[in-house]
């Protein structure tokens, strides 16, 4: 289903296998958790969309700002994520709440729907493999961060803790 879309995050994002990568984990992890809590058919399409973009303003950010923190990330990214989503096509019935996740994807308060919740646990999977975070980090991710079941496990089979 989300093949044309990859493979245009996958050209926006050409030159830069760390973030090509870091997308396609993400949105893996974000799909089994949406499949194993049992998501809704369009709510699965929104998150797996938002997974695969949550990151696109990146170059945009490091490009104006020199740098690429979520706040950049939050402000820029939809903007360019509505763009690949019109050029791609099918999307017009996520559209705006795939651009409210990705503007929303590094505030950790005021979580408004299991979408968002599940694209910032997998996230917060990837991240903690990437950064080589600590095992009191992915402990302290799992009190803090982590609500879906689903997500509580896969972290703590991948961390071992």
């Amino acid at each position: 289903m989300h093949e044309r879309l990859l493979t245009a995050a996958i050209e926006y994002d050409k030159g830069d296998p760390k973030r090509i990568q870091h997308f396609i984990k993400v949105h893996s992890f974000a799909r089994l958790i949406g499949k194993q809590e049992k998501l809704s058919d369009e709510m699965m399409k929104t998150l797996e969309t938002a997974a695969i973009l949550h990151d696109i303003g990146i170059h945009e950010g490091e490009r104006l700002y020199g740098r690429n923190d979520g706040e950049i990330q939050q402000k820029l990214g939809p903007v360019i994520a509505k763009e690949i989503l019109e050029s791609v096509g099918g999307y017009e019935d996520v559209a705006e709440r795939v651009m409210h996740l990705i503007a929303c994807h590094h505030t950790y308060t005021d979580i408004d729907g299991k979408d968002l919740q599940i694209l910032i646990e997998a996230d917060f999977i990837v991240n903690l493999y990437e950064d080589n975070a600590s095992e009191n980090a992915v402990r302290n991710a799992y009190e803090k961060i982590f609500v879906t079941e689903s997500g509580k496990k896969i972290l703590k089979d991948s961390f071992g803790i």
